[in-house]
């Protein structure tokens, strides 16, 4: 069993909680999901396009205002607990529009892939 606070235990791992590459023996650690707590600052952003995504993800927005970006479509989330979801294969990017706290699940979880290509947000 684990206890923790996400916002707390998110700042340890670049809001990671959940997923492959925390330690074998943890209870947050699993090969099926990932979960991120995601804390952004207004203006900040993934300047470049995520490619070749081999995961589905689900995004809820928890506070204020985020924008992401797919091909062809640009989704606002600005109430809370709205969220969108897109599958494999799907490039996207986004933007805080305000401060913003964002629930990110993704499945499943690819081993080594957040050390090689998550960067910092």
């Amino acid at each position: 069993m684990y206890v923790g606070n996400a916002g707390q235990d998110a700042a340890l791992d670049r809001g990671w909680l959940l997923g492959r590459f925390k330690e074998v023996g943890d209870p947050r650690h699993s090969a099926a999901v990932e979960i991120k707590w995601g804390v952004h600052p207004a203006g900040d952003e993934r300047a470049l396009w995520v490619r070749g995504e081999e995961r589905t993800a689900l995004l809820v927005l928890v506070s204020g205002r985020f924008r992401v970006e797919l091909p062809g479509r640009s989704v606002l989330l600005a109430a809370q607990g709205d969220y969108v979801v897109w599958g494999r294969g799907v490039d996207h990017s986004w933007r805080a529009e305000e401060e913003s706290v964002v629930l990110t699940v993704r499945w499943p979880s690819v081993d080594g892939y957040a050390a090689a290509a998550e960067g910092p947000g």
